[in-house]
């Protein structure tokens, strides 16, 4: 059985801090207007989702609980239907798609929501992990060296794959590049919601564009960015990093909400909807946890593979921005064109509230391949843990 795509939708991204314009709205809140914004768009009945499948990565405070499940009763949905929060790390919202797939390929789902959310700004990175041990004894003993924050990781991969400063650098100046012109020519406006809320102290904000694009960035300013992940420590322990990573080349902190509405063909067709697009095929892998970040790699052979195509097949790319070294190393070792990756700008630019991420991808990779008349589009994210996610889509129509 066919798993497609009906619509995505997405809010625009805000500043994962106190200032953002996100910043004072309930996470739940902010996961709900994604949930009911598709709803409205697609026309559906609330009462015929077979469930509500939500990527959050800090399931603490605010985003605890089955995050998902209130999410889906502040939107709307009749007390029925179903919800549950899963956590891929920062492909949490494509995994949700992914999930949402397998489960209508199965025969167990006729429609579900594929979501995901992130209020960085109310629950900041790391705040699940925060003096515990997350890990155990028995991963020490397995890694006796110890693992390494992301950022480490990314100065590691920028270390083997010979990446240097300036062109770290050169492709975040690009990703802003990319992401303004987009937004200058309304190539955002078809996966946007309109994105008002009221604060929990009864403020109303609203936000209409993704907050932390900057125009004007460009190589000569992020030359001026100091390494943010340098210790003595460990540049003692690894020599041949040449601390290369800023603020400035990576992806920063952020808000946001997405959502996509998965079915069958025969679903669709039963009820009048139109598919946007087929998934072609999905791919999850595990790779090694200390450089962490790589899995993409691996990832993107495998679902060609399973899709039985190539990478000449693929008219649009979608590789998330976390460290502009990783989709550089990427970049490498398939010998993707570079003109078809992150076309409308990636999250150096965008931004990438973890959870919300993946599903984020999707709306935006399904705009680009009509902007472009495209066939397939695969889209691709890494993982804390040493993980990653591909999927491949088809444009229908």
């Amino acid at each position: 059985m066919d798993a497609v795509i009906i619509d995505a939708v997405r809010t625009p991204i805000g500043k994962g801090k106190a200032s953002g314009a996100l910043a004072g709205v309930h996470p739940v809140d902010l996961h709900a207007h994604a949930l009911r914004s598709l709803l409205d768009r697609t026309g559906v009945d609330p009462a015929l989702i077979g469930d509500v499948i939500g990527g959050v990565v800090g399931q603490i405070g605010e985003q605890s609980i089955n995050t998902t499940r209130w999410a889906a009763l502040a939107a709307g949905l009749p007390e029925t239907v179903p919800a549950v929060t899963v956590d891929r790390q920062c492909g949490s919202g494509q995994q949700a798609i992914h999930f949402a797939a397998q489960g209508v390929r199965a025969g167990d789902y006729d429609l579900v929501i594929a979501s995901g959310a992130e209020s960085m700004s109310t629950v900041p990175i790391g705040s699940q992990t925060l003096g515990r041990d997350a890990l155990g004894p028995r991963v020490g003993r397995r890694y006796p060296e110890g693992l390494v924050p992301q950022g480490i990781s990314a100065e590691l991969i920028a270390a083997r794959w010979g990446l240097p400063r300036g062109q770290l650098d050169a492709f975040a100046a690009e990703s802003h590049r990319r992401a303004a012109t987009a937004w200058k020519e309304g190539r955002f406006d078809a996966e946007l919601t309109p994105t008002a809320f009221t604060r929990a102290d009864g403020s109303g904000t609203e936000l209409t564009i993704d907050e932390t694009i900057r125009p004007a960035t460009t190589v000569e300013v992020l030359a001026g960015l100091k390494p943010a992940f340098y210790s003595d420590a460990y540049a003692a322990r690894f020599p041949q990093i040449g601390w290369q990573v800023t603020a400035g080349n990576s992806s920063p902190i952020n808000d946001g909400a997405a959502a996509a509405l998965i079915t069958s063909a025969d679903t669709a067709a039963r009820l009048g909807l139109r598919p946007r697009a087929r998934i072609r095929a999905l791919a999850v892998v595990g790779d090694d946890p200390l450089y962490m970040l790589t899995g993409i790699i691996p990832a993107t052979a495998r679902v060609l593979e399973r899709a039985g195509l190539t990478l000449d097949d693929i008219d649009a790319f979608e590789v998330n921005e976390a460290f502009t070294s990783v989709v550089l190393a990427w970049q490498a070792e398939t010998g993707a064109d570079p003109a078809k990756v992150n076309i409308n700008g990636g999250a150096t630019a965008l931004g990438h509230p973890l959870g919300a991420s993946g599903a984020r991808i999707t709306a935006t990779l399904l705009s680009v391949l009509d902007q472009i008349d495209g066939r397939f589009g695969l889209q691709t994210i890494c993982e804390a843990g040493g993980l990653a996610n591909a999927m491949i889509i088809e444009r229908l129509g």
